[in-house]
């Protein structure tokens, strides 16, 4: 998931520079949504692991 969000980002990037406003807000909106879901994600991962009484790392 970290991945899309940085291939939106890099499009948002690539649009911005081209003059496609538009494109590249939509791009950045979609980045930011994915990365703090994939920190919502990371934060449980860590949360259940600590539970259950293994390592995290």
């Amino acid at each position: 998931m970290l991945g899309w969000a940085l291939a939106f980002f890099i499009l948002a990037i690539i649009a911005a520079a081209l003059g496609f406003g538009g494109v590249a807000g939509a791009s950045a909106g979609i980045a930011q949504v994915l990365f703090f879901v994939f920190l919502a994600l990371l934060v449980l991962t860590f949360v259940a692991r600590a539970l259950r009484g293994r390592s995290v790392m």
